[in-house]
């Protein structure tokens, strides 16, 4: 009955939601009113739209995007959907308070030497780490380093130490790629500052090339050390030191974290295989403005991956999702000599794909999609 609904002025009040929300809400897709006066607009809500209304007031104060608030309240009872994407979602934000304590850090640090230049120089800190661990995390990020002149701070690789682990990653706007080192011990030389919770250093790619260069093979430990502007890199009794980048590198703690809708495992000799076989199209300006080959991966919905040519879209059921790759790009992306099983993470066409190598999880490459011409 009419005379049992709410206006929007009395759900608004009872839910703690604005007017104004609410009005967006409909027109979002969200939260429509259970009727709509044709003649003024009006807006009426039933009685039980009350609790969604309230549901999604405190969805939205915990910050939740708008797909997910929307796929809360369309979730079945009992299908466990929406406690997953809270569970997501407090993932991200845990995520986010950990990347908020480190960077604040980071800046008591620099406050600390912007109030007293003289009492606090710039800590170094030394730590050592698998050689051989560090060679390979180098091998795999190295072809992500960025070679545009007026951004000189993507022609390095961040050494980026954090508590336990040393995190190498390297970029060029396009790709990105991450390989972390486990941190073995704090070199115990008398004065040496412990090993920090937080410290990065960009190693300018000429420095990082000789590193890979005098690891060669070397088993045991590195000893590094990074702070102050400057990088100290020792192996077998021998050293190499340079500058660092004095750049901002950009935090690419973000980038990395994605919500795939499909994981595809598969050796990955098989993945590049079908990539060198399969047909591309030429895209005439691609990433970095140059002409790129492209080529289409596709998930049916059975879950089926397979590589196929951009024209291929015709022949694909409805549905099923495609995302199109600079070809070249995921061929670099592959481990060298394509050894092992990779897990490619796809979540839609304009969303950044990841390749990970199933036995390395710390280490991976995050692609973004080719837009095809309409």
């Amino acid at each position: 009955m009419e005379s049992d609904l709410r206006s929007i002025g009395e759900l608004a009040r009872d839910s703690g939601l604005s007017i104004s929300a609410l009005r967006f809400y409909d027109s979002a897709g969200v939260l429509a009113p259970a009727r709509v006066d044709p003649r003024t607009g009006y807006r009426w809500y039933a009685p039980g739209q009350l609790a969604d209304a309230r549901l999604l007031a405190r969805l939205r104060r915990v910050g939740l995007p708008l797909a997910d608030i929307r796929a809360v309240l369309g979730a079945a009872p009992g299908s466990g959907a929406a406690q997953r994407l809270m569970d997501e979602h407090l993932r991200r934000l845990e995520h986010g308070l950990a990347d908020a304590r480190r960077e604040l850090s980071l800046i008591r640090r620099l406050i600390d030497q912007r109030e007293n230049p003289m009492a606090t120089p710039p800590a170094e800190y030394r730590f050592t780490v698998p050689a051989r661990e560090l060679a390979e995390a180098l091998d795999a990020v190295r072809f992500a380093v960025g070679g545009d002149p007026e951004l000189p701070v993507l022609s390095g690789v961040l050494f980026d130490l954090d508590g336990g682990l040393l995190r190498l990653v390297a970029t060029d706007r396009y790709r990105i790629a991450l390989a972390e080192v486990p941190v073995e011990s704090a070199v115990p030389e008398e004065g040496a500052v412990p090993v920090a919770p937080a410290a990065s250093a960009v190693v300018p790619v000429a420095l990082a090339d000789a590193v890979r260069a005098l690891l060669g093979s070397a088993a045991g430990v590195v000893e590094l050390a990074l702070g102050a502007g400057t990088v100290h890199v020792t192996v077998g009794g021998h050293r190499i030191e340079g500058v660092a980048l004095d750049h901002d590198y950009p935090d690419y703690r973000p980038l990395v974290r994605l919500e795939p809708v499909h994981r595809i495992g598969l050796p990955a000799a098989e993945l590049r295989a079908a990539l060198v076989s399969a047909a591309t199209s030429s895209l005439p300006s691609g990433p970095h403005g140059a002409a790129c080959e492209v080529t289409l991966l596709t998930v049916d919905g059975e879950g089926r991956f397979a590589v196929a040519a951009p024209g291929a879209d015709a022949d694909l059921a409805a549905g099923a999702l495609r995302v199109a790759v600079n070809r070249d790009f995921l061929l670099e992306a592959l481990p060298a000599d394509a050894p092992g099983q990779l897990v490619l993470e796809l979540g839609g066409p304009i969303t950044p794909l990841a390749v990970r190598t199933a036995d390395r999880p710390g280490t991976f490459s995050v692609l973004m999609p080719v837009r095809l011409p309409a």
